[in-house]
């Protein structure tokens, strides 16, 4: 992986932070030189911090900070990186007390933001060149976490189908390993997707309607430490569905307010 990334001249800092959300821990990324731009500095753990400075600086120190989104374990370290550098550097984002507000389209520095909402209202993935960073959006293994904000899920699919769209070489996710067939890895996603939302059907067809039996019906393969994400993910196919007409009546919708941010 070490080789794979200098070869694009891309750095990669991983927090301390493993679980069943975090994966192995935060991926922060460091592109570009004289300056360097980071992209989510992860939490605010100071040798974390320590480490992903002294990569800016190897690189001619620090032109701004991006952000996929707010969540803690992407962003708490931003007043600790940007104190290390004296607290100049700005920060973009899709929303929040920020210096460069982007959305889809938008640039800051050398980085492209693409719009992938689902996991959070407010994620961007950032591309530069062939190179795309997927936050949370994509993961290196296993799937995502959606939260059901209004059209979480259409705007999830929509947001792969972009990434899709950019012929990209290598993705690097936000947790988990490099992903180094991208057009692979997010028709994987959409097939995915795609699949739970007919088992969700299938089950409701069936005459499923408690939160139980759906999940016991489209998410057999959830592991107890996932289940609560689940239960978050099955809520945004229900909205979905209730958007286009197809939920039936008497449906048991997952109360599970606010979400559980910072999780995957």
């Amino acid at each position: 992986m070490s080789e794979l990334l200098a070869n694009h001249d891309v750095a990669l800092v991983r927090a301390a932070n493993p679980g069943p959300y975090t994966l192995d821990g935060t991926n922060s990324w460091i592109v570009g030189r004289a300056p360097a731009w980071v992209i989510d500095p992860g939490p605010a753990l100071d040798a974390h911090l320590d480490a992903v400075a002294a990569q800016v600086r190897e690189r001619g120190g620090l032109g701004g900070i991006a952000l996929t989104h707010d969540h803690p374990d992407h962003a708490d370290g931003v007043p600790g990186l940007r104190a290390r550098f004296g607290g100049a550097a700005p920060v973009a984002a899709a929303r929040g007390d920020v210096e460069l507000l982007l959305a889809g389209g938008d640039r800051a520095g050398p980085l492209e933001a693409v719009a992938t909402p689902g996991h959070a209202p407010d994620h961007l993935a950032f591309v530069v060149g062939r190179i795309g960073f997927s936050g949370d959006v994509v993961l290196g293994r296993g799937s995502t976490l959606l939260l059901p904000d209004p059209g979480a899920l259409a705007g999830y699919i929509d947001g792969l189908r972009r990434l899709r769209a950019r012929r990209l070489e290598l993705l690097c996710p936000g947790h988990g390993p490099l992903v180094e067939d991208p057009a692979a890895k997010l028709d994987d996603y959409l097939a995915h997707r795609l699949e739970r939302e007919r088992r969700v059907v299938a089950a409701l067809e069936a005459g499923a309607r408690s939160v139980d039996e759906l999940l016991a019906t489209a998410w057999p393969d959830a592991p107890a430490e996932l289940r609560r994400a689940a239960t978050v993910t099955l809520a945004a196919h229900l909205d979905k569905l209730a958007d286009e007409g197809r939920l039936p009546a008497g449906v048991e919708r997952p109360q599970l307010w606010p979400p559980p941010r910072g999780e995957t």
